[in-house]
Formats: structure tokens, sequence, C-alpha cells
């Protein structure tokens, strides 16, 4: 089966849609069918420019930047388009050529015309303002965005989901994005990550506990109230140490919040880490905090964490509530005083937190494994196979 994957975004650029495609398409292209011929004749498609990436270390072949034309043509070799997020060409160009067409959906771009679901620039999270029709919101939530681009990003949201809703199958990480995104033929496929024993946080040690936050230092990810946290924690005389990990455009912002907060002593800001070093960091973490404001449709971080055995404490949104179940802490969204009060009920009881990561650990193994993702995946592309095929 000619399988054709496109990813406006892939590796070298790192994300959780590049980590998904990548290996996606390597699962895929490792799978065999039952007279041990490969299963999926994979060939991945991306905007993104090679720099120091070696494509020919993959197993498929990469094409990058094609021309219009050579879209179209690879499309019409295809026998599945597989596209990761409701990218327009080639969603068109596979409905024009008849063929089969599946979009995996790693954001809002279907119901949001920032794609986040965040309301602008307050950054809280949207009620769902476009699909109740209140448009006159959508276009004033423009962030640093000109009117002009804001009409556009709105006018594009009507199209994406026009296309979407002709698709043959509309793939969602969790079954709450789905009921978001209110598109026919939907079905959730869970995320998954490769599990390793070592990775596992045996116990919680002796000392100093230790909370820890991985993503892009930007404001929807909620790094400013777990400071506000901190500090609440700090003024109540609780020991602990909070690791910040990852770089961004509010970096320096934070560096200088956490200083006027009187908690650069509890914290630490590491920058982007290499794989080795974010083993090493997250070996140290009791705690892993995921305070997002917003714009998560899984939570990747979320079962990082979960496999890791760490305890996890995340914000409300939908998406995490969902990923975590009863293995987990959860807070309302945006509220330091809230998420303070978690942290505090896990720094306290190091034994609980402990079994709470095990739990979670457990949970992640069960529902959010690579294999099962990948195989999700396959008996999608079997189905509209064997639908052509009749």
């Amino acid at each position: 089966m000619k399988l054709l994957i496109y990813s406006h975004f892939f590796a070298p650029s790192v994300g959780g849609v590049e980590t998904i495609v990548l290996e996606l398409a390597k699962g895929l292209a490792e799978s065999y069918s039952a007279n041990g011929s490969p299963e999926f004749d994979i060939t991945l498609i991306t905007q993104t420019p090679p720099e120091d990436f070696r494509d020919a270390q993959l197993p498929f072949p990469v094409i990058r930047q094609p021309s219009s034309a050579e879209l179209r043509r690879l499309i019409r070799q295809a026998d599945i388009i597989h596209i990761a997020g409701a990218a327009i060409p080639p969603i068109v160009w596979g409905i024009v050529s008849r063929k089969p067409v599946v979009v995996e959906h790693h954001g809002f771009q279907t119901i949001c015309p920032t794609g986040q679901l965040i309301l602008e620039p307050e950054v809280v999270p949207c009620p769902g303002h476009f699909m109740a029709g209140h448009h006159r919101y959508c276009l004033r939530c423009r962030g640093h965005s000109s009117r002009r681009v804001s009409f556009r990003l709105w006018l594009l949201t009507f199209l994406r989901r026009f296309l979407s809703q002709l698709v043959a199958v509309n793939i969602t990480p969790t079954d709450w994005l789905a009921q978001q995104l209110q598109l026919p033929r939907s079905q959730t496929v869970l995320h998954g990550l490769a599990a390793s024993e070592v990775l596992v946080r045996i116990s919680g040690g002796q000392g100093v506990r230790v909370v820890g936050f991985l993503g892009r230092l930007v404001t929807s990810k909620g790094v400013r109230i777990l400071l506000d946290a901190a500090r609440i924690l700090k003024k109540e005389h609780r020991q602990f140490e909070l690791l910040i990990a990852g770089d961004g455009p509010e970096r320096a912002s934070l560096e200088s919040y956490a200083a006027e907060l009187s908690i650069g002593e509890q914290v630490r800001f590491l920058g982007r880490l290499s794989q080795s070093q974010l083993d090493e960091t997250l070996a140290r973490i009791d705690i892993l905090v995921a305070p997002s404001l917003g714009g998560e449709v899984f939570g990747m971080v979320v079962v990082e964490g979960m496999l890791r055995g760490l305890g996890v404490v995340a914000s409300d949104l939908g998406s995490f509530v969902e990923v975590l179940g009863d293995c987990g802490k959860t807070f309302k969204t945006g509220s330091a005083r809230d998420l303070a009060n978690c942290l505090a009920q896990l720094l306290d009881n190091p034994a609980a937190s402990h079994t709470l990561g095990l739990a979670a650990r457990q949970r992640a193994l069960d529902f959010f494994s690579l294999r099962r993702m990948i195989e999700g995946h396959a008996r999608i592309y079997r189905s509209l196979a064997n639908e052509k095929a009749h």
C-alpha cells in the first residue's frame, strides 16, 4: 500500500507534531504483512528545510519543499493520503484526485482562526466563539497580528472546516478534541510514546523535592502561573526546587519575574536541553507540572511524565483531564492558588506522589504506547484500502 504522509512541519524542527509524524512514519515503514513483505510503502512530504538533518538515515524517502506539480504527482501515485493538520493544498489535491484522504488534527484550525482556542491578548481558554457563530470575537482575537491577517485566518477557518468535512477520516488524539471539532467520520487514535524501563523514577529519594516544567517558554504554557504558585509554596515554608527546561521568547521576562517574586533561589532556568541532558534532568524530578492555559489537544509532556513514573500535576484542560484519568492531579486553569494546593499535597506526602506516579506509568503503558498508536492508524488505512478495492 502506497501511503503518502504530508506534514508541513518535520525534523529537524522540534515539536509535538514533528515527533508524532516521525514515529508514526518509522513504525509504519517497519510494519510487515503476513507474508513477510513491507505492508506500507511510505513517502513523506514536508515544507521544512533539511538543514543538517540526515534524511537518508530514515527508512522512507522524504520530499522537502516540493513544487505544486510534484505534490500533485505524488498524490496521484499514492493509494492513501495522510495529512498531519488541516493543510489546504494536499487536502484539495487529494479530493480532486479521488484518493482516500485522512486528516489527523493536531490543533484547532477547523474551529479557531488562530488554531489555539485561546483568547488573545488575554491568554485565557476560548469558550468556542467560532462554533457558536460569535465571529466578532474571532476577528478581535488577533494577538500581535494585524486586522487584515486576522480576517484572512478567519476566512481560512471556514475553508479548512469545509474541506475536513469531505475527507474519508478525521483522526483526533483524544475524544475531547473530537467533541470540540464536531467533524464527520471522526476516529480517535491516541498518541503514543516509546517506553523505556531505565527512565522510570524508582523512588522520590531523600532531601529537597524537585518540581519540573518541560516546554517552550511562551505565554500559553502557563509558566508565570507556576512561578506564582512557587511563591505561595515558599511563603508556606515548603522546601522544593523548581527546574524549568526549555527556551522561548518569554524566557527573559520569566527570569525577571522570578527575581521579582524573590524565588530565585528555588528556581533554575535550564534552557533548551539535548536528549541526554533532558534524561538526566527528568531523572531528578519528583513532580512534573503542565500548567498550560490552552491550546493543548493531547499533552505529550504529560504522557512523558507518566511513562517515567512521575507525579503529574496539570491544568484542567479537557485533553489533560482525559489523558491523566485518575492517575494525576489537575488544578483550575490559570489559578496559582489551586496549583500550589496540588503541589503542596504531593510535596508533603512523597509516598502518595510515588504511588500516583506508578499508577500513571501503568496507564501510559496501557493506553499511550507507540505500538498501539501505529496499529490504530494502520487499521484505518487497511479499512480505506478495502473500501476502495470494493
